[in-house]
Order: C-alpha cells, then structure tokens, then sequence
C-alpha cells in the first residue's frame, strides 16, 4: 500500500465531508503530508476544480500512470471529484488497484457524488479522509476541541466557549481565525476572551436544535435570537426553517398516544438513528399534550403557506411571529411544571 518515498503514503485517498471549507482544509493538510520537504511545483498535479468543464479524465489516467520527472513522487489531485460518470471511474478503478509506487491519487469530494465502485476501491487499497464534523451537539464540541489541541494559540475556557457560540456551522472558519489570532498575538499566545472578540467577525448560522431547543424551553428570545442566526448570510430559506419546526413538532405528534415506553421505541417509530433526540421529543410530546402539538401544526401550516406568498408580509416577520406564538404555546406547560 505503500508509495516510494518512505513515508508510508498509501496509493490513494478520498477526501470527503458535509462543508466544502472543511474539506478544502483537509485535502490541504494531507497534500502538505504527501509533499513533505519536496518541491509542490515538481511534485503536485492539479485536475477540476476550477470550471465545469476542465476535468478530464484521460489527463488524469495519463498522470497517473507516468512516472515522475527529477522527483520521487508525484501527487495528482482530482478536485470535484463527484463530476467523474461510472466509465471514467471505472478507468481509476484499474488505476487504483494496480498503481505506480511513485505516485499517489487524491480524489477531492464535490461536484456530486464519486461512483460507489471508485470510493471503494480507494477503501480497500488506500485511505479516506473524512471531514466531516457530524450532526450531533457534541461532535461539533468535540471536533472543535480536537482542531483546538493543534492550534497555534492557546484559548482559555471562555474563549473557547464563545468561539463554539459564534461560530455556529460555519466551522469553516476556524482555521483562518486561529491564524489571524497566531500573527496578532504569537505562537503560543494563550488566548482569552476579550482578546479573540475583535477577530470573530460576522456570526455564522446556528444548527436546527438551537431554534427547537429554544422553543421548546419557551425562550421567546433565544429562540429569535437562533432565528435570525439561521436566516443571515448563506443561511437557510424561509420555507426550509417551516420544514424544520413543522419535523419536529410531527415527531411530537407522532408519538402522542402512541404505546412506546422508552427513547428506543420512540426511536424505532420515529425512523431515528439516536435514541437522544427520540427522548426529546417523547418528553414534550407528554409535557404539550394533543390539543397544543395539534395547534402548534396549525400555526405551522399557516405559517408555510405565508411565506410561499399568501401574504404581503415578509417572509422574516413570518417567521418571528410563528416562532413567538410556538414559544408561548409551550411557555405556560413548561412554567407549570417548575412549579
């Protein structure tokens, strides 16, 4: 599995995640791996990536099967991988199986999706690496706690908690902060708070569970404040925030009256990977009961429906009074049961 050059590369890689940033950013730290102390102009073979019609897959077969010129190593990157159709990953299959010890193909995710015969061939012979973070509260806690052990800068505990709250899903952005911290303060400057703040920039949008956690607290303005979080710059659309909330009051519903006794079972009825999120939703599902889940659909569908046009308003202000009317739907059940 390994390529000449002694340092174990296998012959292949895939590159892979949910966030094209993220992705970037670990196709980046790899080819820094592969290259070494070598020279990138010698060594690195770019494909794809900039257009949508500059992959070419015979160039890509012809690199790889060439030996390289005054260096051990070649490495050819095919960028947007995903726009490679079943013949020509058919050809890379071959490749792949029986490479050139000196060279090593790095496939780069995007575009579409890499034929399922190519990623697997890249996972028998070579490697992949996965960037993504996960759709879980606690992996993106964890993945943030791992990229913070390589840091450049040390950030205290209340840097590290509004960095977390800041960044949102735009965990794209974390290396290029952490950078900009390194050349403002030092290598190994330890970070707090007040001195990451003027390098945070514009808030980046909040996971889904900001928004429904919120609401089902009752938290009128957590929950606009994680609105407005979801509907800024790249954000999400009106509709896809009324499918969000319309899904997860339908999981409530669903389960209401239903003969399920644990986070399991409401899982298993709720086609849910996680019992976590299955427990959720059983438990409000019992605190709300059938007359407010089923009044909190009808405000939903309504709500669809206005920001599809029915009404003048803007779609923004739809969402904020549907969110507000969701929250004190659910507030006095909620305030009742602290009693």
């Amino acid at each position: 599995m390994s390529s000449d050059g002694g340092d174990g590369a296998a012959p292949a890689y895939l590159v892979r995640g949910d966030d094209a940033a993220l992705v970037a950013q670990a196709a980046r730290s790899l080819l820094d791996q592969l290259v070494g102390e070598r020279d990138p102009a010698l060594v690195v073979e770019e494909h794809g990536g900039s257009s949508i019609d500059d992959l070419d897959a015979g160039a890509v077969l012809d690199a790889c099967t060439t030996p390289p010129f005054l260096v051990d190593r070649r490495v050819v990157v095919v960028r947007d991988a995903g726009r490679l159709d079943a013949a020509d990953a058919a050809r890379l299959v071959a490749v792949v199986k029986d490479p050139l010890p000196s060279t090593v193909l790095v496939l780069v995710a995007g575009g579409g999706t890499l034929p399922q015969a190519l990623t697997k061939a890249v996972q028998a012979a070579g490697e992949v690496v996965d960037a993504a973070v996960g759709t879980r509260r606690d992996d993106r806690s964890r993945w943030l706690a791992e990229q913070l052990k390589e840091s450049p800068v040390r950030l205290n505990a209340a840097a590290v908690s509004r960095l977390n709250a800041h960044l949102g899903e735009d965990l794209g952005r974390l290396a290029g902060i952490l950078q900009t911290l390194a050349a403002a303060y030092g290598v190994g400057a330890t970070v707090g708070e007040g001195e990451l703040e003027p390098f945070l920039g514009e808030a980046g949008p909040v996971p889904p569970w900001d928004l429904t956690d919120a609401v089902d607290e009752g938290a009128p303005a957590k929950a606009l404040a994680a609105l407005h979080r979801m509907l800024g710059a790249g954000g999400r659309a009106a509709p896809e925030l009324v499918a969000i909330l319309h899904r997860h009051f339908s999981n409530m519903l669903q389960l209401d009256g239903a003969d399920v006794g644990s986070p399991e079972e409401a899982a298993t009825l709720l086609g849910l990977r996680s019992p976590y999120p299955a427990k959720k939703a059983l438990a409000q599902s019992r605190r709300l009961g059938s007359e407010r889940l089923a009044q909190a659909i009808t405000l939903i569908a309504a709500a669809d429906l206005d920001v599809k046009g029915q009404t003048a308003l803007p779609a923004e202000l739809v969402l904020e009074i549907l969110v507000a009317r969701l929250c004190r739907l659910v507030r006095p059940r909620a305030t009742a049961g602290r009693r």
